[in-house]
């Protein structure tokens, strides 16, 4: 015969009971179908026949009842009902079915699924509001990633000077006919020159071009040229002077020829004739006949 005080006096404070987490000021319970979480005489679902509980399941609420003639059957002994999706329609389906039931029990059905359909609504909340995603960093993939790179560019490095060396021995032909190169690569690096010395081609063309394009260019004038400029003038007037020296000089030959003294000093530029005449002041005799 099943005797709940007897379940209770078992597995309640006298001996062990394997959902039992005990502290310092309280005792819970770990029981999935404990009601309150809490390891006391009225809210065990081992030491009461007559038990419900509400329970959530892939963001749906089910009533859970246990009664005493399904005891016999544990594969039927818990009654499962599905609530409602609207909150005061639940409730009222929680009061039809525990209609009977200890007041106890029905209150405690209801706060219970009050608070899961609390922290369904913050996680239905939560998915929709953009949140940041923290990714740890794993240091020691990091760097053995980094390693593994390192080392993989100084093998393709190697392969590549390695592939030039023997396309370079090739062209030359230093082992004559013995070969176990692969063609394939060998016109492909062919293909590469030709492409290359194409670019090489057109850049020199256009650089001819431009070269060609910019002959022409206007330059600021400079004080230099400036006085450029004036030594020509100067150079134009000293010409000037040495031809009427010259012409100077002939008739100074001429006239000599003739029996004029030739004239001193400098050749002098002919100026207007200008007649000076002087006046002679002359003593008294009275003076003359003293002396």
């Amino acid at each position: 015969m099943h005797s709940d005080d007897v379940v209770w006096d078992m597995l309640g404070n006298r001996q062990f009971c394997s959902y039992k987490i005990t502290t310092k000021t309280q005792n819970f319970c770990r029981n999935e179908y404990n009601i309150t979480g809490l390891c006391n005489r009225s809210s065990c679902p081992l030491a009461n026949s007559q038990y419900a509980t509400i329970r959530e399941e892939k963001g749906r609420c089910y009533l859970y009842m246990k009664t005493i003639e399904r005891a016999a059957f544990p594969r039927r002994l818990w009654e499962k009902v599905l609530l409602n999706r609207n909150y005061e329609k639940a409730l009222e389906e929680i009061d039809e079915n525990l209609i009977y039931w200890p007041r106890f029990i029905r209150h405690k059905c209801k706060q219970r699924f009050t608070k899961i359909t609390q922290y369904l609504i913050r996680i239905r909340k939560l998915t929709l509001k953009r949140q940041r995603k923290l990714v740890p960093l794993r240091r020691k993939i990091e760097r053995r990633e980094n390693r593994r790179e390192e080392k993989a560019l100084i093998a393709a490095q190697l392969d590549n000077a390695i592939e030039k060396e023997l396309l370079e021995r090739l062209k030359q032909d230093t082992y004559g006919d013995i070969y176990n190169f692969p063609i394939h690569a060998f016109d492909k690096a062919l293909e590469q020159q030709d492409a290359e010395s194409e670019s090489e081609s057109d850049a020199e063309k256009e650089d001819e071009e431009e070269e060609d394009t910019d002959r022409r260019e206007f330059v600021e004038a400079d004080d230099s040229d400036l006085s450029d400029f004036e030594d020509m003038d100067k150079l134009e007037t000293s010409e000037e002077e040495l031809e009427e020296e010259e012409e100077v000089e002939k008739k100074a030959s001429h006239s000599r020829s003739k029996g004029k003294t030739p004239l001193k000093g400098p050749a002098r530029s002919k100026r207007p004739y200008v007649k000076i005449e002087y006046e002679e002041e002359t003593e008294p005799t009275t003076k003359t006949k003293a002396t």
